[in-house]
Order: structure tokens, then sequence, then C-alpha cells
């Protein structure tokens, strides 16, 4: 005998309670979906502009069939119906598409033979409410509205899901026609009985139907992979992350590396689990969550700037315009970064031109010239190098922080992995993608592999990351400045050593725009002056009071974002015009160099270069909101990559250094290396004095006799002994 369930069971209800509530229930549905098809008609702004009607219109004459509300104009319209709209999302979404294709159907009559039929229309959603973070979406929000931002961090490939299928019985062949299916990623579960009875024949038997593709209706759709923002997640915590879907015209929005704020349905889905037998079995009562995107807010051009940021108030931009109409707001600027950190002021400097940039260009042939500065800090340890990028991971706008020693080239690029759900390959962003933007800082640059080196020499000048993995062609944005921190090769930097306390490639040298050499002198008056800073920082450690000139961190960050977003400054004709005649002059100099010390310089001087003083001249102007880069920006720039990149070179031979001295001291220099050369064969010995004594003497400057005394000892071609009275010539 079969059980009961088996048969429908049959009830009374005397007073009807369950049909009427059915009948309200509907009639409640078509006065809302009536509702949603009147704010499309008659919102307004102002006397004759109607935008979600002309919106609706246009789209759907370019085929795009698609309408973007505003949930603070539906709000304005009906606040309930917006109420109702944010609670139950799932329930009223689908009214409003149905009212929006009502709508279209109205306003695209008559329409061309062979398209009478009206295509669906998808509802976005967009609003200017606060967000609220990954870490707080608890169960209470499930079904319901929510806004969250973050980064999108991996990407999967485009793929279908069906919307309304068409069954049939394998036996019988009976056909169930126009199945709906739910939204989002849940599944459905096929009847496992079916309902027709035929005279003379058996049942059918259990799971009879199969899914007929051809009549089934589809949307595109893809999953991605969002990361709660770097600055929200605590200290010595993972970031979060949240899976989303999208279908239809939300797809192919964002790549990995994004800013984005998401509106959208928190959702769940069953939980597939391997059993004991080898299947895979849902858990009882256990549902993953995910997010069925509405809406998504990308960021202003991938500037790093992201669009749900406030807005500056007056009152800040006239704080900001009066700071810029300061003289020495460079000064102001590097005062300010790391005050507790002694010195180093011309670093600091640089730093400040790192964290505005220069202008990106796009040139009338398609490519591009990246505005943003890399930066190297080289040279002995206890120098503050990793204060510094942390400094500098906390100023800027969008930074992230990362060691050299546990990074890889996948993930300071962009990595390929296998999605455990569905054995697809995804995309996933580095450290330099997700700092699309802003600045990555890599602290111990040396300890890298070369070929990890390697990996970003793209993603350091044209700012793009070319991936070709696993049938994964595409391009990555990583528009991001570098600021990278290394020690020598020795530890500490040997003067004796010269060049070979550089293991870098020129290469990789060659795309950092000023290269900076820290070394840890020895001097009793410097160390006295660094060892009473270091005693106040400890002793006023808990003392919030801000220095006089300095600027606050939240005030400097604000201002930095706003310049970066307002100006974008170009070099002036006369500017131009000086820059090329000293770069020749710095070109000439070093080929000339090159050529009688019969090597090579390990920190070229290249086309790279004069880019890069370019940039740091632009980003001089933006820090004083100019539109144009004048002749003391052009100087300043020159300064400080003389004292950087320059240095660098001239701290392991004479190449590169003549660039920006004057003509007739690089004449100096080049003749007294010659005599000296000559004068003296090798194995001979001579005293250090005689020597300066008898170039004074010659009219040459003793300051310049030094100099190449100290160039040649630290090449090894003279060699001292007897604290160095006496110098032997070895080559």
């Amino acid at each position: 005998m079969s059980g009961f369930d088996e048969q429908p069971v049959y009830f009374s209800d005397p007073f009807g309670s369950s049909q009427d509530q059915g009948d309200d229930q509907e009639i409640n549905r078509v006065q809302t979906q009536k509702r949603f098809k009147e704010f499309i008609r008659q919102f307004h702004e102002g006397t004759f502009v109607y935008p979600y009607r002309d919106q609706l219109k246009q789209h759907y004459n370019l085929g795009e069939y698609y309408l973007d509300i505003d949930l603070n104009d539906l709000s304005s319209y009906d606040e309930l119906l917006a109420d109702k709209l944010m609670k139950s999302p799932a329930e009223y979404i689908p009214l409003f598409e149905a009212a929006a294709k009502e709508m279209a159907d109205e306003i695209t009559r008559p329409r061309p033979v062979g398209e009478e039929d009206v295509q669906d229309i998808q509802i976005t959603l967009k609003s200017n409410a606060n967000p609220i973070g990954i870490r707080t979406l608890k169960s209470d929000h499930v079904s319901k509205l929510v806004k969250i931002p973050g980064i999108i961090i991996s990407a999967s490939a485009i793929r279908v899901k069906a919307t309304r299928i068409t069954v049939q019985c394998r036996s019988c062949r009976n056909t169930i026609p126009d199945i709906p299916l739910k939204p989002g990623l849940e599944g459905y579960a096929l009847p496992r009985s079916c309902p027709s009875e035929q005279a003379g024949k058996p049942p059918c038997p259990v799971d009879p139907f199969f899914i007929l593709p051809d009549k089934c209706r589809c949307v595109d759709f893809q999953v991605l992979k969002l990361q709660e923002s770097p600055d929200a997640v605590p200290n010595g915590e993972m970031p979060r992350h949240v899976q989303l879907y999208c279908d239809r015209y939300l797809t192919e929005k964002v790549v990995p590396g994004n800013r984005v704020t998401i509106i959208g349905i928190y959702s769940i889905k069953k939980v597939f689990q391997k059993s004991s037998r080898g299947r895979e079995e849902s858990g009882i009562g256990i549902r993953k969550p995910y997010i069925r995107v509405l809406g998504i807010q990308l960021e202003t051009g991938g500037g790093g700037r992201a669009a749900v940021k406030a807005p500056f108030t007056p009152t800040e931009e006239e704080d900001f315009r009066r700071l810029a109409a300061t003289q020495d707001v460079h000064d102001v600027i590097a005062k300010s970064i790391a005050p507790s950190i002694f010195g180093s002021i011309d670093i600091k400097k640089a730093i400040a031109c790192l964290l505005f940039g220069g202008s990106r260009k796009r040139l009338p042939d398609g490519l591009t010239r990246r505005g943003d500065i890399n930066v190297l800090l080289l040279g002995d340890p206890g120098t503050a190098k990793s204060q510094l990028l942390k400094f500098v991971e906390k100023v800027a706008p969008i930074a992230v922080y990362t060691s050299g020693k546990g990074s890889s080239a996948a993930g300071l690029t962009a990595s390929v992995s296998r999605d455990p759900v569905s054995r697809n390959f995804i995309m996933e962003g580095g450290a330099m993608v997700l700092a699309d933007g802003g600045v990555v800082c890599i602290d111990e640059f040396d300890k890298m592999r070369e070929d990890d080196r390697v990996a970003i020499h793209e993603a350091m000048e044209q700012q793009t990351i070319s991936i070709a993995k696993a049938g994964i062609t595409t391009t990555l944005n990583s528009r991001c400045s570098v600021l990278a921190a290394a020690n020598s090769v020795y530890g500490r930097w040997d003067e004796t050593k010269g060049e070979q306390n550089i293991d870098f490639m020129p290469t990789i040298l060659s795309r950092f725009d000023t290269i900076f050499i820290v070394k840890d002198e020895h001097d009793k008056a410097k160390d006295m002056r660094l060892a009473k800073h270091v005693m106040q920082v400890h002793l006023n450690a808990t003392q919030k009071a801000a220095v006089e000139g300095e600027l606050e961190l939240e005030f400097l960050k604000k201002y930095i974002d706003y310049c970066r977003t307002k100006c974008g400054p170009r070099l002036s004709e006369t500017a131009a015009e000086k820059l090329k005649n000293r770069y020749v002059l710095m070109r000439s100099g070093t080929r000339d160099a090159e050529r009688e010390s019969n090597k090579r310089s390990s920190i070229p001087i290249t086309v790279r270069q004069l880019e890069a003083i370019i940039r740091i001249s632009e980003s001089l102007a933006k820090m004083q909101l100019l539109p144009f880069a004048t002749d003391a920006h052009v100087d300043e720039a020159l300064r400080l990559f003389q004292v950087s990149t320059l240095e660098a070179a001239r701290s392991g031979s004479l190449s590169g250094a003549e660039g920006l001295t004057p003509e007739e001291d690089v004449e100096e220099v080049r003749r007294i290396e010659q005599q000296l050369k000559r004068r003296f064969a090798i194995g001979s010995q001579v005293s250090e004095q005689r020597i300066i004594q008898d170039f004074v003497r010659q009219k040459h400057s003793e300051r310049a006799v030094q100099m190449v005394i100290h160039v040649m000892l630290r090449r090894g071609e003279l060699e001292h002994r007897f604290q160095r009275k006496v110098l032997y010539r070895v080559r």
C-alpha cells in the first residue's frame, strides 16, 4: 500500500483565507508593477526632461536592452516603493523589469518588420548611499540590497545560464515547456516523476526527464571575486573575499585590479561536499553566501580615485589652493613625509614627486607615455629605507606593500589558477595590478630572484601586464609607481668595490627615474644631531603635537588625491628647450667618458632618463596646481636627478657623472686622468701628496685631483699602502 504522502493531501478552508491571501498578493504585485511603470514614464527633471523614458528609448534603439536606475530618484518619487525594493529586491526586481519591458513596448512603436517582439530589459541600480564592508555582512543582510566596496581580484570567462528550460520524458516523450529558473547561482532540480498517464502502458521510471538545449532561453553570466580594500583589513588578519554573480550587460565591465563598489542582492547557494562514497552531496542547512550584482560603480578612468569617495568640500579646496600658492610648497611637503626620520631631504623630495606623479600622455598613434615615477633606494642597512616605504603605504591614496623575498613573479603581476568549483582557469591579479592608480612598495628588492625581477619590466615601463597562459590571453593594467628598497651586494656599501656593489641589470635600473645611494657615513656632528633627534622621537612618542610647517597625514593624503585629480601639467616651450640642451650635453659627456675608460656604466643614461626629468618637472608643477612646468621646475628636477641617478653612476666610475657639470670641469677631470695614466707605469709607487702638489702646480684644482684619485682607487687602478701615503699603480 502506498504511503499517504505520495498522493495529494486535501484539506478544508471554510473561511477561504488562503485564496483571499493569494488574490491580495497578486493584486499587490500588479499594482507595484504599474507603479514602477509610472515612475519610468512620469519621473522628470525640470519641465520637459524625462531621463528614464529617454534613456530607455535611446538604449533600445542602440540595441542595448538595459535601464540604469538611481535609487535616490526612485526614493524621491515614491519612498515606499524604494523601501520595498531595498528590503525584497529578489521579489521586486522582476516586476521592475516587466514594467520596463511594457514601457519599452509603448515608446518604441512602430518597430521595423521582423522586430515586432519586445526584448527583455535589464534593470541596473546605482546609489550614493554609504557602503558597508565585507566584514559587516551577516545573516541579517540575506536577501536584502547591499552596497560594498572592494577590489576585483579575479574574473571568470563568460558562461551561459538558462533562464527558462524545456524538459522531455525519455519514456513517453512528454514535454514540459518554459520552466522558469531562479536567477543567480541557484540550480534547478528536475521533476523526479512524469505526470502523464497513458492507458495500457506502464508508468514512466524515476528521473525520466532530460533538458532540450535547443528550446532553452539563456543569458550570459560571469563570476567575479571581490576582495575588501587593503585599508579596511585589520592588522594581522587576512583580507576577506566574496563571490559575485553578474549577468547580461553587467558582464565584462571590470577586470582584475579595478576598484569598484557593488550594489546587489546578498544571496545564498547550496554547498556541495564530497561524501564518503565519492559523490557530491549538499550539506543540510549549510549555505554559502554570494552577491547577485545589480549595479557596478567603477573608479573614474582607472586612475586610482574611486567614484565612491567623498567629494572635496569647498573649505578643503580653498585650503588646497592656499597651500599650492606658497612658494616653498615642495619643501613643506618634503618635510611632512616621514617627519620622524632625520635628514634625507632629497630622498623625501623625490618621494613627494613619486606621490604626485607626472602627466600620463596618450599619443596620436595610440601609444601611451607613463606619468608615474619610479624610485630605487639602494644602500646600507639602518638608513630608514623600509620606514620610508611604510610611510608611503599610509599616505598614498592607493598603496600595496610587499617584500621581495616573499614575492614571486606571479604575486607581483598576475597568476592563472583553476577554479575548484567550475574547474575552469581564472586569472587573479597580483600586487602591481591591485595597486593600479597608486604606489607599490617593494622592500628587499635585491632578495628577489632575477627571473622575478624581469617579470616586472613591462609593468614598470609600459604599465601593462600581458598574460598568455592556459588558453587565457589578455592584458591587465598596472598604472602604478614603484618604490623599491635594496641593499648592496656586500650588505654594506663598499667604497673599494665600485660598480660591484650594484647587482642589478641595466634593463631594470633604466626603468627607475631616480636611484639613490644611501650610505651610513661616520660624521661626529651628524651623528650627534641624529642621536638627539632619535631621543626626541622616543621621548615624545605618545604626544601628537604637530611640528610647525608640517602637514597632517590626512590633509596630505587628500591634497595628493586632489592634485592628481585636478591637475595634469605639461612642459612649457622654454623649459623644453633648456632640458633638450642639457640632455645633449649629458649624453655627449657620458659617451666620451665611456670611450676613454673602455667601460660601460652600470646605470645607463638613455632617453628614459630624459623622460624621467620631464616627469619630475611635471610633478613639481602639479604640487603647485600649475598648468605648465617652468624653468625653475626643470632646474629642480635636474638637481634631483643629479644627486640621485648621476651620483649613483659616479659612485662606480666616472661614466655618466659629467652630464650635469660644467663642460670646463669635465675637460679638467679628463686631462688629469689621462696624465696620471701616462706618468706612472704599472708597479711604480708615488706619494698621494706629491700627486696633488704636482697637479696643483699645473693650475689644476685640488678637488678635481682628489676626485680622480678617489675614483681610480675604487676602480682598482690605484692601490693604497701605509694609510694611503704611498700609491701603487696596479693597472
